[in-house]
């Protein structure tokens, strides 16, 4: 019998492969990083194409680390970078344009007007999205307007719109299935996650032709079947679910009021707030956490546009390390009588404040203040948003003490990070052994639907702490920084021109 589970973790910077074994534990990966596209300032693609050779890389690659054949693998899990956008001709299967990625602030002036319409208060009550540049349905209405002969096309039923999972799928299985599953749906700004379809009116708002869009699934269901001559057998697709969300279930999230936050390339907090649609009062948003068996579990949900991406600055774009991990040793060595703060508004800011108009800004900056100090303050400026959304979930969900916080993600590893994010929190930090859980994740939602791995509540009893994080910093010090840190962000706000 096929006892392993393979993952596909398709992000924002690479795309990963890798072979689960039948007690959930990791047996070989593969990892291949693919080109960020910026055609103008705050536009942001990648070429599908490239991203799909990346996927068929790595699972290959994975495949044969682990010594095993497609013959015994149950079935495969899909996790993706949510709301990055693509749409592609049915007939040749070639994508029409780039995807427009997720961080792209390219409809920013769309988003104004239609929020100047009065049309928000219809998209928040169906949705529990906000209009925002970094949701699907803007940039889907982008490539229908702007690429030479794409509407004429989608009103003939000859394009195909889709998340990156639901491209990936469409290639897997030769075309034959064009699917995504709640999760990605409920982040396109086109699904009513109440109903649990898609919303006609939002759709005839925004001129996207019902047509184009794909059919909705459980998270852990029969998503279709890869071609053969792929790796050599066919597999089952069987679990689908948006990164944030897949991280939500492998951290083992299932009660209401449990609470994680993921750091990639940028940072997603996400409160279960069980089978009860939150509205939010303070500029976060109500998505979908998962959907098993038809049942729908929601959550609050805090996005942070960079994250990880800020030391990815500092290495790529200031040339002051080599390396991400090399942060942590420079943040240890910097002043700590000097005070300086980055807000990485690269590409906007995002919850709660929600202004695509806003760039980066560095406050506080003296002639002393070196690669050190910039680390710091990079690092920092990851604690400090995450308080920003704990704060406004607080109010939201509960005025009870805040609840411990579950993290993953690449930048979890460094300890100096991670006591920052407690410091500066108020509130434990746990970190689990397994930091990648998006794959884990989605291995699980696979294999729980192959019948290999076992009930939410037995996979829970499986999570494993690695650290515990408690805070050191005494509350006068937590406030004053956070005050400080907070006059930064108003005066980037007020800096920020419509571009």
């Amino acid at each position: 019998m096929a006892s392993y589970i393979l993952a596909i973790d398709q992000g924002t910077t690479s795309s990963r492969a890798i072979v689960f074994d039948g007690a959930l534990r990791p047996v070989a990966s593969a990892q291949q990083e693919f080109t960020q596209h910026f055609p103008r300032s705050g536009w942001v693609e990648h070429d599908a194409e490239e991203i799909w050779e990346s996927v068929l890389t790595t699972v290959r690659g994975a495949i044969e680390k682990a010594g095993v054949t497609a013959a015994d693998i149950s079935g495969i899990g899909i996790t993706n970078q949510r709301e990055t956008t693509l749409v592609w001709d049915r007939e040749s299967g070639k994508p029409i344009h780039n995807a427009i990625v997720w961080q792209d602030r390219r409809t920013a002036e769309f988003c104004r007007t239609l929020r100047e319409d009065g049309f928000e208060e219809t998209v928040t009550a169906r949705t529990g999205l906000i209009i925002d540049p970094y949701f699907s349905a803007t940039k889907l209405r982008w490539l229908l307007e702007n690429v030479d002969g794409a509407r004429d096309k989608a009103e003939a039923g000859k394009l195909a719109f889709g998340t990156i999972d639901s491209w990936l799928i469409w290639k897997l299985t030769g075309g034959t299935s064009h699917v995504t599953d709640a999760t990605n749906a409920a982040r396109t700004m086109l699904y009513d996650i109440a109903k649990g379809r898609w919303s006609t009116t939002i759709a005839k708002k925004l001129g996207v032709p019902m047509e184009m869009l794909p059919e909705v699934k459980d998270c852990a269901a029969e998503f279709g079947v890869t071609q053969a001559d792929l790796f050599g057998a066919e597999i089952p697709i069987l679990g689908v679910a948006g990164d944030q969300q897949a991280a939500t279930v492998g951290q083992a999230c299932f009660k209401p009021g449990m609470l994680k936050s993921t750091y990639g390339t940028g940072c997603f907090a996400l409160l279960n707030t069980g089978d009860q649609m939150v509205r939010s009062e303070n500029r976060l948003l109500t998505t979908i956490a998962y959907q098993l068996d038809g049942k729908v579990t929601y959550a609050l949900e805090g996005s942070i546009f960079v994250a990880g991406a800020v030391v990815q600055w500092l290495r790529d774009g200031l040339k002051i390390i080599e390396a991400a991990d090399q942060t942590q040793a420079l943040a240890e060595q910097s002043d700590p009588e000097q005070d300086v703060i980055i807000v990485p508004a690269f590409t906007g800011l995002g919850a709660p404040y929600w202004n695509p108009d806003c760039r980066g800004a560095v406050f506080g900056l003296t002639r002393s203040s070196g690669p050190a100090e910039f680390a710091r303050a990079a690092l920092e400026s990851v604690g400090f948003q995450t308080r920003d959304l704990l704060e406004a979930m607080q109010a939201d969900w509960s005025d009870d003490a805040r609840p411990t916080l579950r993290v993953d993600g690449g930048m979890t590893a460094s300890d100096w990070a991670m006591q920052f994010l407690s410091d500066i929190l108020g509130a434990p930090v746990d970190r689990p052994e397994v930091l990648e859980t998006t794959a884990l994740g989605a291995a699980w939602l696979a294999g729980y639907r192959a019948g290999l791995y076992p009930e939410p509540e037995e996979f829970a009893k499986g999570w494993a702490l690695d650290r515990n994080f408690a805070p050191q910093m005494d509350e006068a010090t937590r406030e004053a920084r956070y005050a400080a840190w907070k006059k930064a962000v108003e005066a980037t706000i007020a800096a920020a021109r419509p571009v």
